[in-house]
């Protein structure tokens, strides 16, 4: 029996994962609300496999993503999120991620992601379809771009995400770059607009 991690903040959500799991043969070794929560799970449970959301209290998916990457290869990675964008299935995918489900898929499309992300540890698969869109941000600048919608300062940014004050300017400025912007209002506005952010 594989044992599985959930991360997702929303409490019904992770109840309902982990039935569904459960019910197809894992073992859910604990269902958690954030990263820091995840982070000292997972160094503690040593889960088989991890189910995670991006929009978390504390951060994104994305850098508990890569914070795994950093220590285990091969670990099993799913992202469960409610958005349907492109731009976030590369992102997940470019830091390491084996597969993205929207969250309005049957469940059955979520356990199948699952067994594969489990049977083809350095794959990824998705269904999201392409998008008229192409930002191309990097799993970092959707970090940033989180952060900047939730309104913190640069300084802030750099506090929350562990990298310095001249990196957080790099990728706000390739963000409105890459959104075509002038400033943070106008680059919040288009990544509204066009689905980055719900």
């Amino acid at each position: 029996m594989k044992r599985l991690l959930i991360v997702d903040d929303h409490a019904v959500v992770r109840h309902g994962l982990k039935l569904a799991c459960e019910q197809n043969g894992f073992e859910v070794v604990a269902t958690l609300p954030t990263i820091s929560e995840a982070r000292s799970a997972i160094a503690a449970l040593n889960p088989q496999i991890v189910v995670v959301d991006i929009n978390l209290p504390d951060g994104s998916g994305f850098e508990l993503i890569q914070w795994i990457r950093k220590i285990n290869n091969s670990l099993p990675i799913v992202v469960l999120s409610l958005n349907d964008s492109p731009e976030y299935v590369r992102a997940a995918r470019s830091s390491g991620a084996n597969a993205y489900i929207v969250k309005s898929a049957p469940i059955e499309e979520l356990i199948a992601a699952i067994q594969f992300a489990i049977s083809s540890p350095h794959s990824f698969s998705s269904k999201v379809k392409a998008s008229t869109y192409e930002f191309a941000l990097t799993a970092r600048e959707f970090d940033v771009l989180a952060l900047m919608d939730k309104g913190f300062s640069n300084l802030q940014i750099s506090a929350q995400l562990h990298i310095s004050l001249s990196t957080v300017k790099t990728h706000v400025s390739s963000i409105l770059q890459k959104l075509s912007a002038n400033n943070r209002v106008a680059a919040i506005k288009v990544a509204r607009d066009t689905g980055l952010l719900t």
